[in-house]
């Protein structure tokens, strides 16, 4: 069977009461699209029914798997859809569905072309934030500011769950990841930059959740470990050979 054009990858851990959700709004509005789709669900050491949730739906829909990731780590799901995805792009999504399902196309030909990398922002001019408490925006401003200094300067924001990457970029990148965690992003954007792919934000309107698994101290601080992980990286050598 001709390959996908579109791979949608949702990384869950501990989303029983989300997922359900979201899985009926992704393929609601996948099914009216003309191109080819498969949706990939990884679960990542949930405590709760959140695997069970995921199969059953694949049940119903032969478009959907469902993959398990042992190794802690928002990146390590991520990383175990996007290698096993075989759409010609691929694109990360939370299973909070912050960003509308029906902004996707927006990521994709014919509607965005010639990018290697396209990351939805909160930031970029033209984006809308709903509901969002002050001090959290401010917080993770402050939290940009840092990553801006540090690792990705000029990217208005890296740390948004929704990104879209061509199939070949997605396996070098990802094949060189090393981080777990919630960084993982950074660390992909610092090596898409050192690689001299193009990447472009997009503009997005973006609901706040109050349900959310990062803590801004704790995550703040682990960040900035990680930052000079990725840069001690950079100066071994690390990120210099591809695939």
């Amino acid at each position: 069977m001709e390959n996908p054009l579109l791979s949608i990858i949702i990384p869950a851990y501990n989303e029983e009461t989300r997922l359900p959700k979201t899985l009926g709004q992704v393929f609601d509005f996948l099914s009216k699209q003309s191109y080819a789709f498969e949706v990939l669900v990884v679960e990542n050491g949930s405590q709760d029914k959140t695997f069970e949730i995921a199969q059953s739906f694949a049940k119903e829909h032969h478009e959907m798997t469902v993959l398990q990731e042992p190794l802690p780590g928002k990146g390590s799901a991520v990383r175990k859809g996007m290698l096993a995805a075989k759409g010609e792009y691929r694109f990360m999504c939370d299973a909070d569905l912050s960003m509308p399902i029906e902004e996707v196309n927006r990521f994709i030909p014919p509607q965005l072309n010639d990018f290697d990398l396209a990351i939805a922002s909160r930031e970029a001019p033209g984006a809308v934030r709903y509901d969002e408490p002050e001090y959290r925006h401010l917080g993770g401003r402050m939290v940009n500011l840092m990553i801006r200094m540090l690792a990705l300067p000029g990217m208005h924001d890296s740390q948004c769950g929704f990104k879209c990457f061509r199939d070949t970029v997605a396996a070098d990148l990802f094949s060189n990841q090393t981080l777990a965690n919630f960084s993982f992003d950074i660390e992909l954007l610092y090596l898409a930059r050192h690689r001299g792919y193009r990447i472009l934000e997009l503009p997005i309107p973006w609901y706040f959740n109050a349900d959310t698994k990062l803590n801004p101290v704790r995550d703040a601080l682990q960040m900035a470990l990680d930052i000079w992980t990725v840069r001690q990286n950079k100066r071994r050598g690390r990120y210099d050979s591809q695939g």
